[in-house]
């Protein structure tokens, strides 16, 4: 085989996305589901970002902390879920190949981003309910746009390094991806060359936007269940639970849905290899649309600031 041959047969110049297309007959439910839950997250984080931006009273380091996971969220959906409806409707599941390292940018660096920035509300917590005397000056505003620029930037350098080693790497020809993006490890399965530096890149990249802000989660609200049960008072320890319980849940989901995708065993049934298959791309599905529909309604939710903060935008009246 000449030298031609082997350039020819190495270069991709687009990948085709399976998504649902072994399930005809459901892609339209999914179709109609995921364009609702994107409508659903379009408007709920709108909502917050406004109210976080024009309410005085939101003008805290917590809801600055949710404006940028509102908006990260945004970001994160608007990356690839466009184009997941395009192919759900119109069968076209065709993406050109910088289209595809375009896509795999922005979703891992929304969820590296998204790891920092909730590990960064947790020790907001700890420090509120902790140290709340000092609050005012360890999360001043410039502490917290440093916190926040970190996280973004942090989740761009990581994603823009994964991104490159994984579309460096030669595909022989193989272009088919068995998901609904160019998710990065449905990508490196079809790599025809060692792919060892990919898997330690990302090992360490758990172990710095994964493990690290959990521990930074866990061990912070350790100290403020400590300081919660010291207290004398019954409405001081609701309200402590209070702004502390939609950030937790939030956490749960999350995490939840991330360790239970990437850390679950595989099963060596290849009888079972599709419907595996089937469930990691369902499981994605929620990871990358419901957990995002999810994080402003429970905000709103369990939060009364931004209840009566929405309550009072949504009543203003237009000026005559």
């Amino acid at each position: 085989m000449s030298e031609k041959d082997k350039i020819n047969l190495t270069f991709v110049s687009e990948f085709l996305l399976l998504g649902l297309s072994g399930y005809p007959k459901t892609e339209l439910i999914y179709f109609a589901l995921i364009l609702i839950m994107y409508l659903v997250i379009l408007s709920g984080n709108g909502v917050l970002i406004t109210a976080s931006i024009f309410d005085s009273h939101l003008h805290t380091p917590m809801y600055f902390f949710l404006g940028n996971l509102s908006f990260l969220d945004i970001c994160y959906t608007s990356s690839s879920v466009p184009s997941t409806l395009v192919s759900l409707i119109t069968k076209k599941r065709n993406i050109s190949f910088s289209g595809c390292a375009v896509q795999m940018f922005f979703g891992f660096a929304m969820g590296s981003t998204e790891c920092l920035l909730l590990g960064m509300m947790a020790f907001d917590r700890y420090v509120a309910i902790c140290n709340p005397l000092r609050y005012p000056i360890i999360m001043s505003k410039g502490v917290c746009a440093l916190m926040a620029s970190v996280s973004w930037l942090f989740g761009g350098i990581n994603s823009a390094v994964q991104t490159s080693l994984a579309m460096r790497l030669p595909f022989c020809g193989k272009n088919i991806i068995n998901h609904f993006t160019c998710e990065i490890l449905a990508v490196l399965k079809l790599a025809c060359a060692d792919i060892s530096l990919n898997i330690i890149t990302m090992s360490i990249s758990n172990m710095a936007f994964l493990v690290l802000p959990l521990l930074v989660i866990f061990f912070s609200y350790m100290f403020i269940l400590y300081t919660i049960l010291r207290m004398n008072s019954a409405t001081g320890r609701h309200k402590a639970f209070s702004t502390c319980s939609a950030h937790l849940t939030v956490v749960v989901i999350f995490y939840g849905t991330i360790f239970f995708m990437y850390a679950k065993p595989k099963s060596q049934d290849l009888t079972g290899e599709e419907k595996l298959q089937t469930s990691d791309k369902l499981i994605s599905l929620f990871y990358g649309v419901v957990t995002p529909m999810l994080n402003p309604i429970i905000y709103s939710l369990r939060n009364k600031d931004v209840k009566a903060a929405v309550k009072h935008m949504l009543n203003q009246k237009p000026i005559q």
